[in-house]
């Protein structure tokens, strides 16, 4: 008998502990799986908890035909799945829009309610997850870019996709794991790769600078100097001439150095003397800000949300900016900071 089966047995017998000790392992790399499927961190460890709670109460019928991992990673995709099938069965609230009359965009897109992601919940999360069959390397999937993309699929393509060529299960896994055919998730998984190929942008990711190295910091603290001082000029000389500007889920999204100046203009001219001050953070592996403005009338400055770099070369190709929504927690960030604080500190 294996120390799993040992293990198993514990469990079975009623073991809080044991199971803790058999699942642990999972979780990091578990809760990052229903993060991609709906791009939500609040909602994907509400999933982890029921994928754990559905685990603990199923565990008498795991007959370990298929391995733990892939038993639990089954009970989290069908979590996710009956989610987004749950809110899909419910009225979204309609897209925010800027607290000022904003400049014409470059384009409205569709709504993708979505959140990034804290990199300190990739820590424990092994790089061999991946198997053989993986399409996508695992800094890829991460990406918010990818995640977005994901987002846009019908959500048992989404699962598809993420099971077959970002976790490298093999097709048989998949259809085992979502009670389908084989035929069945390789024709979905052949709709959701065009799809992706369509709306993944196509980047030089060889060309970004390493994440976290001197580089990737350089030129994340020179945006954050420019944008805390609105130094408009600062922050559009550092942008590649395709930058895109977005506010998800508002539709309003900005291409180009003169779009995103004069959309920052007006932010700038909304704010009046209230600065934007940020404390670096990383999100989906990539450098990120939360985002704090002055109260008008207390000597406070209020949580705004978490902006999010990707970065290609020595500039930046896109800047995403998110409304606040409970993220700040997330990403171990004070909901209010004194108004003396200075931007130059966090840098």
């Amino acid at each position: 008998m294996t120390s799993t089966d040992i293990m198993l047995e514990r469990v079975r017998a009623g073991d809080a502990q044991a199971f803790a000790e058999l699942t642990g392992p999972y979780l990091s790399e578990l809760r990052l799986h229903c993060y991609r499927i709906l791009g939500s961190v609040q909602d994907a460890e509400d999933m982890l908890q029921e994928t754990l709670l559905a685990a603990w109460r199923g565990i008498g019928r795991y007959e370990g035909r298929a391995s733990l991992r892939t038993w639990l990673y089954r009970i989290a995709t069908n979590c996710s799945l009956n989610a987004l099938r749950a809110s899909g069965r419910r009225p979204r609230p309609e897209p925010p829009e800027p607290p000022f009359e904003a400049v014409t965009p470059t384009r409205r897109g569709e709504p993708v309610w979505l959140q990034p992601y804290p990199d300190a919940l990739l820590d424990g999360i092994p790089d061999t997850i991946a198997g053989p069959d993986a399409r996508y390397e695992a800094k890829e999937t991460i990406a918010l870019a990818f995640v977005a993309a994901a987002q846009h699929l019908p959500p048992r393509q989404r699962a598809v996709l993420l099971l077959r060529d970002a976790l490298g299960f093999r097709s048989a896994e998949v259809a085992d794991i979502l009670d389908t055919s084989e035929t069945s998730v390789n024709s979905a998984l052949q709709r959701a790769r065009a799809t992706m190929a369509a709306v993944l942008p196509v980047r030089d990711r060889d060309s970004a600078p390493l994440p976290r190295s001197a580089k990737e910091r350089d030129l994340a603290q020179r945006f954050a100097a420019a944008y805390g001082d609105d130094d408009i000029d600062g922050v559009i000389a550092l942008l590649t001439d395709d930058a895109w500007f977005t506010m998800p889920p508002a539709t309003l999204e900005y291409q180009g150095p003169a779009a995103i100046a004069s959309f920052l203009a007006q932010s700038s001219r909304y704010r009046g003397s209230r600065h934007t001050w940020l404390i670096p953070t990383r999100a989906n592996g990539q450098p990120a800000f939360g985002c704090y403005v002055p109260d008008e009338h207390a000597g406070i400055c209020h949580a705004h949300g978490v902006m999010v770099l990707t970065m290609q070369g020595m500039r930046i190709s896109a800047i995403t900016r998110f409304v606040d929504g409970g993220l700040l927690p997330h990403f171990g960030l004070p909901r209010t900071l004194p108004v003396r604080w200075s931007s130059r500190s966090g840098s």
